[in-house]
């Protein structure tokens, strides 16, 4: 286990920083990642490490930025450590659906694909159970 996943994990309280899925459904805990990838100059720091779950951590790689589907332009993905989660995106809670409402928060949904049927069973059930958002 990464020796930075205590921190890691109880700053994001056990949530994934850009699905916010609950850790606590899955039986391993996520994934400490590099905002800005070792590759691309970033650091092992506290400010550049975020808590992931497997899907978001292996689609997002090292990527730092997406396009925006509506409007065509390249913007920089979310960053836990930069940015607020509701500032960019909202939850249906009818749908389960994540709406990005900023170019950052559509770029990160459509890059990171965030609201395939499977993530939006999920979180239809994880509000069921309280446990999203």
């Amino acid at each position: 286990m990464n020796p930075a996943y205590p921190f890691v994990s109880e700053r994001a309280e056990h949530r994934c920083e850009y699905c916010h899925a609950p850790e606590l459904v899955f039986n391993f805990p996520f994934e400490v990642e590099h905002i800005v990838p070792l590759r691309q100059g970033g650091a092992t720091t506290e400010a550049n490490l975020a808590l992931a779950c497997r899907s978001c951590n292996l689609r997002k790689g090292v990527q730092t930025t997406g396009v925006d589907p509506s409007s065509g332009a390249e913007v920089r993905l979310f960053d836990p450590r930069q940015d607020r989660w509701p500032d960019h995106f909202y939850a249906d809670l009818d749908t389960g659906e994540l709406i990005g409402l900023t170019t950052i928060g559509r770029a990160t949904l459509a890059a990171l694909r965030m609201n395939g049927e499977p993530q939006r069973a999920a979180r239809r059930l994880w509000l069921r159970l309280g446990l999203f958002p």
